[in-house]
């Protein structure tokens, strides 16, 4: 399992990036926007750094 999840995490990050950017398109409203883009960011974070050679 030690590729599946970054994996997932990067999956969730790509949905969430284009959630973002349609809720920007659409017109929401700003917080909608930011929370979506740093759920994204924090996403892409965890998945990235979970790939990284490290202690284990």
């Amino acid at each position: 399992m030690g590729g599946v999840l970054p994996t997932l995490l990067l999956i969730l990050a790509g949905v969430l990036v284009g959630g973002a950017v349609s809720l920007h398109r659409q017109g929401a409203t700003r917080g909608a926007v930011v929370v979506t883009a740093v759920l994204a960011v924090l996403a892409t974070a965890g998945g990235v750094l979970w790939l990284l050679p490290g202690e284990g």
